[in-house]
């Protein structure tokens, strides 16, 4: 199947809601090669669905540009970009069978009946459907119907595959479960994949890179360990994963590189810094001047040694983890820390400390 290298630039998509102008696109550029995985993941509302609306031409774009392998997609009519499109809802026919669901496009092209009963049959056959092909979406489970609406986007050879929050329907188990088989089949296939979901664990486990939105702009891109491992802003590090935030004073004022202190006068010097701008750096506190972040895994908890006296105010078993909520004076806010196996002499309502572990911090600053 064919692949396409994908280029936004500048996307800007504005509605008007009432008297006003909402900006739903916000000046997002980013290059997609052919054959990637590419996840654009944000909450609700931030503009990520708007996007992929704009390439596949379900909107039109305020400002801005969109090529395919050069060529210029704003020019090209939506029915005739050669996109395949999968949407949270399944929008699968309930009267017609499986076969004809996934036959529908190829009849509206005009193909001949020959080469629809090969085409289908060849996709249906793919996606493990071929049994159910005389069906009605009816007699299948979420599962099975959203492969029917997968294999409808993929049977006429797309150049691009995109996907619309696809799982959001399907329960927690299966949920894991097919976005592995999108995975595999997009690693069998080849074809350049755009997918938009808000679950983070889902857009790390199956993502070449990830585009990460918040409020219509495009905040920091990049593959899912970079980002989890070295988010750039205050919202990065606290959208992908669990992440704790303690306010420190430089040591010295303006120089990180000397380190920094907490608020129980514990002095660290972190690994990694980040320099905020805007209104990230308007929301540290006047008495504080940094944030220190460290994910709940790096943290060591221990009933005698550590830098830092806290109490341990929760023990949750979340399967393959467990996760020890903890007060600290180091803190305003409540502390996690997560392990895989119990941690012997801890238990509710106990004193204990914590490590934090200087290179596993990522300090964060004006």
């Amino acid at each position: 199947m064919a692949d396409a290298a994908l280029s936004v630039h500048r996307l800007t998509k504005q509605f008007q809601v009432g008297g006003t102008t909402v900006t739903a696109v916000d000046d997002v550029s980013f290059d997609v090669r052919g054959g990637e995985f590419f996840t654009m993941l944000g909450p609700s509302g931030c503009g990520k669905t708007t996007t992929l609306r704009v390439i596949a031409g379900l909107e039109q774009a305020t400002a801005g540009g969109i090529t395919v392998d050069g060529l210029d997609f704003m020019a090209v009519p939506p029915q005739q970009r050669n996109i395949g499109m999968v949407f949270q809802s399944y929008a699968l026919f309930p009267h017609l069978t499986i076969f004809e669901n996934v036959a529908y496009g190829l009849r509206l092209r005009g193909i001949g009946a020959a080469e629809v009963g090969k085409r289908v049959a060849a996709t249906l056959d793919l996606l493990q459907l071929e049994p159910y092909a005389t069906r009605h979406p009816s007699a299948l489970s979420g599962g099975q119907q959203q492969r029917v609406s997968i294999a409808r986007a993929l049977v006429y050879e797309p150049t691009m595959l995109l996907l619309d929050e696809p799982l959001a329907n399907l329960d927690a188990k299966l949920r894991v479960m097919m976005r592995e088989e999108i995975r595999m089949l997009q690693r069998r296939l080849g074809i350049t994949t755009l997918y938009v979901t808000h679950d983070q664990e889902e857009a790390t486990a199956i993502s070449d890179r990830l585009a990460v939105f918040d409020r219509g702009r495009l905040i920091q891109l990049g593959a899912p360990e970079d980002i989890y491992t070295r988010p750039q802003t205050l919202f990065v590090a606290d959208f992908i994963g669990r992440a704790n935030f303690l306010p420190v004073r430089l040591s010295v004022s303006g120089s990180p590189a000397s380190g920094v202190t907490l608020r129980n006068g514990v002095t660290l010097r972190p690994a990694r810094e980040v320099r905020l701008e805007g209104e990230e750096a308007a929301t540290l506190a006047s008495i504080d001047d940094a944030t220190l972040m460290i994910r709940p895994e790096h943290l060591a908890l221990d009933p005698t040694e550590g830098n830092v006296p806290c109490r341990v105010l929760r023990v949750q078993l979340l399967g393959g983890l467990i996760r020890y909520s903890v007060r600290s004076d180091a803190s305003p806010a409540d502390l996690l820390v997560e392990v895989t196996r119990a941690l012997p002499g801890i238990a509710e309502g106990g004193g204990a400390f914590l490590g934090i572990p200087p290179a596993d911090a990522v300090l964060y600053h004006r």
